[in-house]
Parts: structure tokens; C-alpha cells; sequence
């Protein structure tokens, strides 16, 4: 019998989870949820593995409305609760801050994804969660190593496991091994909406689609350049870098 794509996606958030220590017994985690495919497939699979889990913990989504339009924080909380999903929506005045204090030709995606996790983490404290979990996969890791390497000249990419910037919460990412392509059809699979994300500058990271291409034109020489890539941010040899910090420099 073929293996369905949430068996393939539950297997490796599962070792994710054992591999850094992702979930304890007794953690309430808050799981940051925009609508999109990757927040939507994050939940699903977290929920599967809370109900085969040998240790109890509890899930609350966290849907932070940015004021952009007509976001659909109604649609996603009648999903979830057709689903039997905890959610809890904040309203947010993103849209009005990034009016008020966004410098002419500086993009705006940054500068809200920092609000987005300020609230969110405030929303998981008030709502007495110790961890937060956010749904970036394989991909994502990735991209951002090769992202900070290209244009900022920095060797970081994510963690799957970090202190909160407020100090309080831990960030996990379960979606590590799990690559975009799996999440797509865990979607067809599962029958998971997407809903429609009406933030204006959504389309604009044309530096993350050049890495993407990039990975794609790659995959046809290297297939398996994902997973080594992947494999290097698991596999850091510090004493082969040229960061003097590591090295204390030549006395």
C-alpha cells in the first residue's frame, strides 16, 4: 500500500521533533497561522501527531489580522472549527504602522514580518503558550541560507529550535525535512484551503523567487542539492571558516 503524503509529512516533522527536542510534555503551543499553505499544512500535521503522541500537549492557532483589506480571519476560524482547531484571532493596526513609519522605497515585507512576530508573541504569552511554531519547511531554510549569503554576506539560515526575541517563548519549526512540493499535495490530500492573503506587496520578494530558480536550474544537474544543502547547516566545521571570532586570530 502506497504511504499517503501526511504518513511521508507526520514522519519527518516527527523526527524533527526528536532530532531538536521540539515538543515536551505539558507545552501549550501557539501555532502561527496567516491562511496560507504553509500555516494551514503546519497545523494539520501537528494535530495528527498531538493525537498519536505518547506525551499530552495542547494547540492554539494564532491568526494576527494586519488590517489590509478584507483578510479572512472569519473563513480560517470557520475551518478550524469545522475542524475541531482552537483559533484565536488578534486585530492588529500593521497596516497603520507601516503607513505611519515605512521609509519611501524601502520594502515593507520585513518590517511587518517583525510586528507579525511582536504580536504573535504577546498572543502566546497572554494566551499562556511557552512555545510558538511557525511553519517554514525545507525550502524556506534553504533559500534564507543562500539569501543571506548572496546579499548580506552572512553564513545564517533558521533554526528549528530558538528563544523568542521577547525571552519568554521558544520558536520551533516542525516542516524542516518536509520540502514545499510535499506540502502541496498534503493540501490536495487533506482537502486544506488556502485563503487568499490581500496584503498589496505580497509579490514583491524577487530576490527569494531568483533563489528559487537558481535551486531549480540546480536540481536538474544536482537532483539531490536540497538535502545537502540542508545537510550543511547540520554538518557546520567552524574551525573551516574565516569568521576570526571562531578562531581567536593569529598572536
Amino acid at each position: 500500500m502506497a504511504k499517503s503524503t501526511m504518513e511521508g509529512i507526520r514522519r519527518a516533522a516527527g523526527k524533527a521533533i526528536g532530532d531538536f527536542g521540539l515538543i515536551c510534555a505539558g507545552d501549550r503551543i501557539a501555532v502561527g497561522i496567516s491562511g496560507g499553505k504553509d500555516s494551514m499544512a503546519l497545523m494539520a500535521v501537528l494535530e495528527e501527531l498531538r493525537r498519536r503522541a505518547p506525551i499530552p500537549y495542547q494547540l492554539v492557532g494564532v491568526t494576527i489580522d494586519p488590517g489590509f483589506g478584507d483578510f479572512p480571519s472569519e473563513k480560517i476560524a470557520t475551518f478550524f472549527a469545522g475542524r475541531g482547531w482552537e483559533l484565536y484571532v488578534e486585530k492588529s493596526a500593521i497596516r497603520l504602522i507601516l503607513e505611519a513609519k515605512l521609509r519611501p522605497g524601502s520594502s515593507p515585507c520585513s518590517f511587518c514580518a517583525r510586528l507579525r512576530r511582536g504580536i504573535l508573541y504577546t498572543v502566546a504569552e497572554r494566551l499562556g503558550c511557552n512555545k510558538v511554531a511557525l511553519g517554514h519547511h525545507l525550502d524556506d531554510f534553504i533559500e534564507t541560507l543562500l539569501l543571506n549569503q548572496f546579499y548580506s554576506g552572512t553564513l545564517a539560515a533558521m533554526s528549528p529550535k530558538m528563544l523568542a526575541d521577547n525571552g519568554r517563548q521558544t520558536v520551533i519549526r516542525p516542516l524542516i525535512y518536509v520540502a514545499e512540493e510535499e506540502i502541496r499535495g498534503l493540501l490536495e490530500e487533506q482537502g486544506l484551503p488556502v485563503f487568499d492573503n490581500p496584503c498589496p506587496a505580497r509579490f514583491e520578494d524577487q530576490k527569494r523567487q531568483r533563489i528559487k530558480a537558481l535551486i531549480d536550474e540546480l536540481r536538474k544537474e544536482i537532483p539531490y542539492v536540497k538535502e545537502s544543502l540542508l545537510n550543511s547547516l547540520r554538518n557546520v566545521q567552524p574551525r573551516h571558516l574565516a569568521d576570526p571570532r571562531l578562531s581567536g586570530g593569529d598572536s
